[in-house]
């Protein structure tokens, strides 16, 4: 199919310009449309499987780390490198990720995350050392890297825009955010019932219901992109993502104004800038093309989930926290209490392409985000009488629809107007965001919390009092944090999908 011919082309995709201004090669082809034998259900599934791995993996491992410190002899100092390696691999790797679909082809590049994601897991169940089970977590999230985008990725290049993509994305954000509070619970099952080892063994059974889906449901096409990788460019985006997650981690062992936190995020600016500045004038086949940015839907959405992901991960985080350390729940109770965020999340992701159509997405996005930010307004009013029925399901409700229809609506319009060649990339911008933010968001809101919780251990509160206190304040913060993202949405959002990319 000639490029000027494809109804995906836009003035902002690489059919119209190159990294300088020429046009692609010609010799890369068009791969958008499906093939005729593609299975969109059976893509789909296979992109769930997928998507509840990865999110799965990030959270299920939180409730077993007592157990796994206390069999491998961990230091207390060294513990949450079981999580941090996860999220600093992940969070580092993305961009590369999302990219790799697009240079090796969506179903090499599944494939390879799912062996991988297999193969780390059944080692990080076998280890026998500390040093071994953080070398395992890392090695999901490599594999975590890869599989995030790809499915973003397979939706945008089996699905037309409207109504099947808006069902797509409604079932894939689902999962996403599901996923993290299903983590919990089945973290608290299995530790309890099994044994700690069966939080990564449970990943076998799911690979190969994974790898049997794909095999079938995606087509080996050629690589929607020709040429050579860009090596220098995904070093350098992967080494200033990666010192910037790894700089947000460790502020809770070295504050904000110090030498070392300041160092390193420094560092990261000033490789994310070198990293750009290759990108737009040297790079022959980019990790990021700029020029994609310049539609306001890209750029708009992006900084949207960036904010999202924020407020998601500390709503888990801190409502967490809340359940266990203020309200004395058991892990496995505490999971449990997770299942009305499941169905909220569950209920808004099936009506936001609904709400979309009749409303448009700048109103849409607004009122799912200021739902979202009421909800966490309520939260910031549990107290140490509050209790689940009365306090935190109605809170939790709210929260969780508006975050199904803003994943849904933010997601589907970032991915309108894509080029196929090009779906690897906004992918990986769009999971990039979302994992950044959470990082930030965390990073900043701990930060919040423990200080709040000071101050009023300082006023005479007792501890559990004290504890409250600081997760009501960051509740309330993380509001704020969507509040602002409201408003953005208000400012740029188009109230109707546009026809062609807004420069």
């Amino acid at each position: 199919m000639p490029e000027a011919a494809h109804p995906h082309a836009t003035a902002d995709t690489p059919s119209a310009t190159g990294p300088t201004g020429a046009a692609p090669p010609a010799k890369a082809p068009l791969t958008g449309a499906p093939p005729a034998s593609a299975r969109p259900g059976l893509v789909l599934a296979t992109v769930s499987v997928c998507q509840l791995m990865v999110t799965l993996d990030a959270s299920i491992v939180n409730i077993a780390l007592p157990a796994m410190g206390e069999s491998l002899g961990f230091a207390d100092s060294s513990l949450p490198w079981v999580v941090n390696a996860y999220a600093l691999a992940f969070g580092g790797l993305l961009l590369l990720g999302g990219r790799i679909a697009d240079l090796v082809g969506h179903r090499r590049a599944v494939l390879a995350g799912l062996v991988l994601f297999g193969l780390a897991s059944v080692l990080g169940g076998f280890a026998q050392s500390p040093a071994q089970l953080v070398a395992a977590r890392a090695g999901q999230g490599v594999a975590a890297a890869v599989l995030a985008p790809i499915g973003l990725t397979l939706i945008m290049v089996t699905f037309a825009e409207g109504a099947a993509r808006a069902r797509a994305l409604g079932i894939w954000s689902m999962v996403t955010a599901g996923g993290s509070a299903l983590g919990v619970l089945l973290g608290g099952v299995l530790t309890d019932l099994l044994d700690w080892r069966w939080v990564f063994f449970v990943n076998a059974p799911i690979v190969l219901v994974g790898l049997a889906l794909a095999l079938r449901s995606v087509p080996a096409v050629r690589p929607p992109l020709a040429g050579r990788p860009d090596v220098l460019g995904a070093v350098l985006g992967t080494v200033s993502m990666t010192v910037l997650v790894y700089g947000l981690m460790e502020t809770d062992r070295h504050p904000w104004g110090s030498a070392r936190t300041l160092g390193t995020l420094g560092a990261a600016v000033l490789l994310g800038l070198l990293f750009l500045v290759w990108e737009a004038r040297f790079a022959r086949t980019p990790i990021v093309r700029l020029g994609v940015l310049r539609a306001r839907t890209a750029w708009v959405s992006s900084l949207l989930v960036t904010l999202l992901g924020a407020g998601m991960l500390a709503g888990f985080y801190f409502c967490s926290l809340f359940l266990q350390n203020v309200l004395h729940y058991e892990p496995l109770a505490a999971g449990a209490a997770f299942v009305p965020f499941c169905a909220g999340t569950a209920a808004g992701s099936i009506v936001a392409g609904r709400l979309t159509a009749r409303f448009g997405g700048r109103v849409t996005l607004t009122g799912a985000l200021l739902l979202t930010a009421l909800g966490m307004l309520w939260f910031a009013g549990l107290d140490l009488d509050s209790d689940f029925l009365t306090g935190f399901v109605g809170p939790s409700i709210v929260t969780s629809v508006g975050v199904g229809v803003c994943m849904v609506a933010n997601t589907g319009m970032g991915t309108s107007g894509v080029d196929p060649r090009e779906a690897g990339l906004v992918s990986g911008l769009l999971n990039a965001g979302r994992q950044c933010g959470g990082s930030i968001g965390l990073a900043v809101l701990s930060t919040v919390a423990v200080a709040a919780t000071r101050r009023a251990a300082t006023n005479g509160d007792d501890a559990r009092a004290a504890l409250a206190a600081g997760y009501d304040q960051a509740f309330l913060v993380t509001a704020g944090v969507l509040g602002v993202a409201a408003l953005l949405a208000v400012l740029f959002v188009p109230p109707r999908r546009p026809t062609a990319p807004d420069h």
